[in-house]
């Protein structure tokens, strides 16, 4: 990381033109400087007027210059021969007129006839508002985006609790608070901003504790690294809960104005056992989307009154802990008694015994958390005014701040375990508290979001559009994507009994699904950006045979394949289409308000991207195809109501666009002259407007409307103005959770309406838990610990993200393989030297791989970098390049399913039973050393992929840019 001079670089001469966009060599969108000479690009650099990055950049940001001259490219749209197998990587250039004649007469027969056989889903994008909206409009409920096997649990466990969640949504205070704890984050989530931040934070005397097995990236620089065994961290948080209420170090104020903590649970058996007491008076029992009919026991008047507004109002004290009566009889406790109960027995020594952090240290943290919470509590001079009317005259800080991201999310726990570190900071009053977690507009949401995924089989019509968005936050059991019969609706069983809670889909379930015809077949899979043939599937080998697998006529059972990227990945290979896209130097893209902003904690903030150079002239954008396509198909949004096209492209659909009177897709430079921020009507200018202004709107909140945004009047009101917020209610901390506790009731066959399948219901009613709780990752339940000691996980390289990059010719001269890292206690144990040759077997299958010596790893641990390991020929690297001779994947290790005595096909997803998550980090694996005369490369390997037409011949060498401007 380095900023550089803002003047520019040290070449920077007469002639040199400078333009501004937004990065794309990770998903941290900072804001850079493309320097051109002669129409080339010469040189990246951090843009210092971009209020995310302020001028700092990564090697990978620097290093988008060489994406250009990639020999993989993609140049032109390329169609399977007639004859040639898939997976051969046998193509003929076609056209693009014949590309979209091929889909358009495919989707027009399927919208026609039946919308599901047409599947959408796509990788590392960073438009899901647009690819949403196709898929919508098309008819299909078959759609996902990366976030099921990335960090579903994270987004949902938080969203359910607090209303926001890490990174996009919400992030660490660093600028206010004294303690800050990591845990399971690599280095490449917000990466340069958060690098800015801690570098500020331990400059300023800050404590940083990091938790993590692996001591890299950020732990590197932690002032304390504590080792934790993959999968315990929820054991961890429960003791630390344990801990912190034993010792009274709780935020009790802040839990009984701000949180669901003092409101009464039924404890009598029946439809509403578990579930939040009410008035029948005051209107509907209170669900996930209308929660405000409860009850709280008043330790003033000593007796049940309203939670709102007179649990809220001066002179009531509500009661946390204890057990009632209700006036009818029913038994009640207030949900944080239920919580007391609940940590009572996850002790420091119970918790040591499952993470192999000594108990001692647990407590010792857990005093920290809450010493430095309460004790060095501070006021800032912010007056603010509540939800309920009260005038708050100072805004109370709440030092100490968490950051976690797939190191607690992927792994079949994570749910619950994410549920545990929300509880945590709830208790500890941080949230949206100067020095805590803060929230990102557009967030907080209400829990639950109103608004719910797709769940009406019977309206899946021809040629007609959803009556909601496929993929949304479900409150209740009668919000499931379910066929009367419980079947799933959809292709990847998103939002079924299976995985209630799939906010994301399952993207890694859709090929299996689809290749086994569970629950029914599909005609044409979509793909875009996602090497689902390599690194984006767990056992890859296994979906290269499902993507080949053929029916009993010979014909495949997905039986259409297309695929865009912009190179020549391993999933190409096995495209019937193959769509030519851009990279983000040569395209118009945003990252807006309705998908994933980049949002500073003071106010929202969205961006642009603008052409730097033009794309070969065989690639177009994703984006434009999709907005091509969907007028081609007259899809409703996208036609006028005399049946022609209502955008002439992609730019103009952005700027004409409205989800709402006035709000858009962005919110900068909005109305006829471009004079309206945030909400107003389409200006014609707006691309121009974004392009002249650094490629970014930052918009400043007032500060009275910059914390509590929970319950911040001001704020609550302004948000729903702005279409950010379908209500101004407040959004009270869901300490215990009534959503999973009403499908837990469904699953116990106590409640009426929808019911799981007979298979379902003891998974339902485990892992609905309402409160939080830790349980051993599902794949130690069908894993002989004894033979398989050691856990592997992978994270992903400071200098690369994801596949991208390793067919990058400046970042692999920093790493061109991978090796697996292990403690030398470990290593030795097992017979493997230093640099040696072993293999890695699990109970699914096995790697040989180069092993390298480190301290910095839990002893019980091993892991590699990931998605460095290539298969031959792809990328258009060399048969022998590092990448596929040295470089592996430990996907090969890790089965996409595990046994399910009981269930219908005896097998189910390796995934998070409550929201689908791919349970990535899960698996267990054994060393051996490999035999002296065995060969010195990966296994396993696969045949070598050809160059596809229209790709580059690799350069014999590199060309190097110097300041007098020659070339070599």
């Amino acid at each position: 990381m380095s900023l550089h001079d803002p003047l520019g670089p040290p070449f920077a001469a007469a002639g040199t033109q400078v333009k501004t966009t937004t990065c794309y060599m990770c998903a941290c969108r900072c804001g850079i400087r493309v320097h051109l000479r002669d129409g080339e690009i010469r040189y990246i650099d951090g843009n210092p007027a971009h209020p995310i990055n302020k001028g700092v950049i990564c090697a990978k940001g620097s290093s988008g210059i060489m994406k250009q001259l990639s020999p993989a490219r993609l140049t032109q749209p390329l169609l399977r021969k007639a004859g040639s197998e898939r997976g051969a990587g046998e193509f003929e250039p076609i056209s693009w007129d014949r590309a979209f004649q091929i889909l358009e007469e495919r989707l027009s027969r399927i919208r026609a006839t039946d919308p599901r056989q047409f599947a959408l889903f796509t990788g590392r994008d960073q438009m899901q508002a647009l690819t949403g909206l196709f898929a919508r409009q098309f008819g299909t409920p078959n759609y996902a985006a990366h976030g099921g096997f990335c960090s579903v649990n994270m987004a949902a466990g938080m969203i359910y609790s607090v209303g926001g969640s890490f990174w996009e949504f919400g992030g660490p205070d660093l600028q206010h608070a004294k303690l800050f704890v990591m845990l399971g984050t690599a280095e490449d989530h917000h990466s340069n901003p958060l690098k800015a931040a801690l570098s500020r934070f331990k400059r300023g005397g800050g404590r940083f504790i990091s938790v993590n097995p692996v001591r890299t990236g950020y732990s590197a620089i932690a002032d304390e690294w504590i080792p934790i065994k993959p999968g315990t961290d929820g054991a961890l948080l429960m003791a630390l809960l344990h801990e912190l209420i034993a010792n009274d170090l709780v935020d009790r104020a802040f839990l009984k104005r701000f949180s669901n903590a003092p409101q009464l649970v039924v404890l009598d058996e029946g439809e509403r056992e578990g579930l939040f007491a009410f008035d029948p008076a005051a209107g509907p029992p209170p669900d996930g989307r209308h929660p405000h009919n409860k009850l709280v026991w008043d330790l003033a008047s000593r007796r049940v009154v309203a939670a709102y507004p007179e649990g809220v109002a001066e002179g009531v004290d509500p009661a946390l802990e204890g057990r009632f009566t209700l006036p009818d009889g029913t038994r009640v406790a207030p949900a944080f008694q239920l919580l007391v109960e609940r940590v009572r027995d996850c002790s420091s020594v119970w918790a040591a015994g499952i993470t192999g952090i000594p108990a001692q240290r647990i407590a010792r943290l857990a005093r920290e958390l809450g010493e430095t919470a309460l004790q060095q509590a501070f006021e800032l001079p912010i007056a603010w005014t509540d939800a309920w009317g009260r005038r708050h005259e100072t805004t109370s800080a709440r030092p100490v701040a968490f950051h976690a991201m797939r190191g607690l999310a992927a792994h079949s726990n994570g749910f619950q375990t994410v549920r545990a570190l929300a509880v945590l900071m709830s208790v500890l009053g941080t949230i949206d508290a100067p020095g805590g977690f803060r929230h990102k507009a557009p967030y907080p949401r209400h829990i639950v979001p109103n608004y719910r995924p797709f769940n009406s089989p019977e309206q899946v019509q021809p040629n007609t559009p959803l009556n909601a968005a496929p993929l949304g936050f479900p409150a209740s059991p009668e919000e499931l994507a379910v066929l009367p019969d419980g079947t799933p609706l959809r292709i990847d069983h998103a939002f079924s009994w299976e995985y209630p809670l799939a906010a994301h889909g399952l993207m890694h379930n859709v090929i299996a699904n689809a290749a086994r015809g569970d629950p029914y077949r599909i005609d044409t899979l979509l793909l875009f950006m996602a090497n689902m043939a390599w690194n984006s599937s767990m056992e890859p080998l296994a979906t290269r045979e499902l993507l080949t697998r053929k029916d009993a006529d010979g014909g495949y059972m997905i039986p259409f394949l297309a695929v865009c990227d912009t190179f020549q990945s391993e999933t190409v290979a096995f495209a019937d289409l193959v769509l030519p896209d851009t990279t983000y130097l040569e395209r118009h893209d945003v990252m807006s308000m309705l998908d994933r902003p980049i949002s500073e904690f003071d106010g929202p903030v969205d961006s642009v991207r603008v052409p730097v150079v033009a794309p070969p002239s065989g690639c177009k954008p994703f984006q434009e195809v999709l907005v091509e396509l969907a007028s081609r198909l007259k899809l409703p949004a996208f036609t006028t109501a005399q049946g022609g096209r209502k955008f002439s492209g992609y730019q103009d659909f952005i700027v004409n666009f409205e989800a709402q009177p006035g709000v858009g897709f962005l919110m900068g430079w909005r109305g006829s002259e471009g004079t309206e921020p945030l909400r107003g009507a389409p200006n014609p200018r707006q691309w121009e407007m974004y392009a002249a202004n650094n490629c970014v709107f930052q918009h400043h909140l007032p500060e009275d409307m910059q914390y509590m945004r929970n319950w911040n009047r001001a704020y609550l009101d302004f948000a729903q103005s702005k279409g950010w917020r379908q209500k101004n209610d407040p959004i009270q901390l869901a300490i215990y959770s009534d959503v999973l506790q009403g499908f837990r009731l469904a699953a116990q066959g106590k409640s009426k309406g929808r019911q799981p399948p007979a298979h379902l219901r003891e998974r339902i009613a485990t892992y609905f838990d309402p409160l939080p709780f830790w349980y051993p990752p599902l794949e130690d339940g069908v894993t002989d610990r004894g033979a398989y000691p050691l856990n592997a996980v992978t994270q992903r390289p400071m200098a690369m993200y994801h596949s991208w990059d390793s067919q990058n010719a400046w970042l692999r001269q920093i790493h061109s393989h991978n090796w697996l890292h292990v403690h030398p206690a470990t290593a030795r144990a097992a017979g493997v030297a230093d640099g040696g040759w072993a293999w890695v077997d699990s109970q699914w299958g096995k790697v040989r791989c180069q092993l390298r010596y480190s301290e910095a790893v839990e002893p019980g641990t091993v892991w590699t970098w990931n998605a460095i390991g290539k298969g031959r020929g792809a990328w258009r690297l060399a048969d022998d390049a590092d990448e596929s001779r040295k470089g592996f994947l430990l996907n090969h290790l890790i089965s996409s399913e595990l046994p399910a005595p009981g269930s219908p096909r005896s097998i189910m997803s390796n995934s998070d039973p409550v929201t689908g998550q791919a349970g990535w980090y899960d698996v267990r694996v054994r060393l051996r050393p490999a035999a002296a005369d065995e060969p010195h490369e990966t296994f396993p390997q696969v045949a070598a992929m050809p160059a596809v037409p229209g790709t580059r011949a690799r350069p014999p060498h590199w060309l190097a840019y110097f300041a007098g401007g020659s070339r070599r």
